[in-house]
């Protein structure tokens, strides 16, 4: 399992990707309520960045779309997922 520190650095990583993707990028906005001009404040909150890496962990095209792109393995973003806070917490569904 990694730490706290890699998995933000992991998800600053993803934050770059996701802004490079017009469309996955407004429906991630949409989706946590966001602005573009908020992005560089909120990329310091590792709740932020967890809930950025739970909307890219919502569909596999996501996943292996990002991971490919950023040369890491598909498995990275889950295992940054428990890195940040509410990562370690039981998954019920």
């Amino acid at each position: 399992m990694i730490g706290q520190e890699t998995a933000e650095m992991l998800a600053l990583q993803a934050l770059g990707w996701l802004l490079g993707q017009p469309e996955e990028l407004g429906g991630f906005l949409a989706a946590s309520g966001a602005a573009t001009d908020d992005l560089a404040r909120l990329a310091r909150d590792p709740l932020f960045l967890a809930a950025l890496v739970d909307y890219l962990l919502e569909t596999d095209a996501r996943v292996l779309a990002c991971t490919s792109d950023l040369g890491l393995p598909p498995t990275a973003l889950g295992e940054a997922r428990q890195g940040l806070p509410g990562g370690r917490d039981p998954h019920w569904t």
